[in-house]
């Protein structure tokens, strides 16, 4: 990694021989966006491995000052666009170039809980990466959490509610607005959410998606998925805790939604509590906060290492792009 240095973060964590994140910045302070978009170019395979094998590559200090360059740091890693509209997320967000959108555009106060993104769908990204256009005055970190570390914890604790979770997965259920709610972490139309316009539209891309819905006599729409993984084996032994599960258990809660309903064993069961709370535990424990600076960029493998929002307080914006689309269903022996 030629004319770049490591460097050490606040928090940062070490797992056996990786770094949470690892960390680069320029080794040159004279380094322009041409030199970084170039580096990113050359380095690219080596940033997408340690992504797997860290989980999550933090740079700082380099020239990227606009969304448009962080455009181009994207770029430059080659891989594939993953847009938002052709995702099945239910939180509103607003493109600001054809590769990048912002972060979730729930109200400042409200605290999005750790998850995979898009695992509670048949459809996820491989790859997300942020960029801070603008910190917030105090607050709004990016926590992050191993999944795979999370995961073996949980094992250790609750080995019959894992062993559930391999088994049965999971099922969501999510009741979608006639039209975007922006008060809501989760207030994305079902129009924009699948893609259509009309009610007939919707039910034939869900039913194409295995999903069950119910129409709302006020013109929303309740959606269930068909049972998904909870585990993902990323390579051979190493399983992560890939889900929804403590977003929808902790925060999926608005005027149409109520989290008690929101997830269940695949099989239709509930889930235990208790082993919740555990997972629920070790995530707070193993969080590592990212505070962002002005001009970040953190590459994360969506797969090994779950993210979350801390409220805030003053303007913070923070952009996202999504890479190599990935389906997603529940195999059983």
């Amino acid at each position: 990694m030629n004319d770049c240095k490591l460097l050490e973060l606040d928090t940062q964590q070490t797992w056996d021989d990786t770094r949470f994140p690892i960390a680069y910045g320029p080794e040159n302070p004279a380094m322009d966006l041409n030199d970084t978009v170039a580096w990113v170019g050359e380095n690219r395979e080596s940033l997408l491995q340690q992504c797997t094998r860290h989980g999550a590559v933090a740079l700082r200090g380099f020239p990227t000052d606009t969304v448009e360059s962080f455009d181009q740091v994207i770029r430059a890693l080659e891989v594939e666009n993953f847009p938002y509209e052709r995702s099945l997320s239910n939180a509103v967000r607003i493109n600001r170039t054809e590769r990048v959108f912002s972060a979730n555009e729930a109200p400042p106060e409200v605290q999005i809980f750790f998850h995979h993104e898009m695992a509670q769908t048949p459809l996820y990204p491989q790859y997300i990466f942020f960029y801070c256009e603008i910190a917030a005055e105090q607050g709004g970190a990016t926590p992050l959490c191993r999944s795979d570390v999370l995961y073996e914890k949980l094992q250790q604790r609750c080995p019959d509610f894992c062993a559930a979770c391999e088994r049965h997965g999971l099922q969501y259920t999510n009741v979608m607005p006639g039209s975007d709610d922006p008060t809501s972490g989760m207030g994305r139309s079902w129009q924009k959410t699948l893609g259509v316009e009309t009610r007939d539209d919707a039910e034939a891309r869900l039913r194409t998606l295995g999903y069950s819905f119910l129409w709302q006599d006020d013109g929303c729409l309740k959606a269930v998925t068909p049972p998904l993984p909870a585990v993902m084996e990323v390579s051979p032994g190493r399983k992560t805790f890939f889900n929804q599960l403590i977003a929808a258990y902790c925060g999926w809660k608005d005027a149409r939604n109520d989290p008690s309903k929101a997830i269940r064993f695949g099989d239709g069961s509930p889930l235990d509590a208790d082993a919740v709370a555990v997972a629920i535990e070790l995530s707070d424990e193993l969080a590592y906060d990212h505070a962002w600076q002005q001009g970040d960029v953190v590459l994360l493998d969506n797969r090994v290492a779950m993210h979350a929002r801390r409220s805030f307080v003053g303007t913070r914006k923070v952009v996202a792009s999504l890479a190599e689309m990935q389906t997603q269903s529940l195999v059983t022996a």
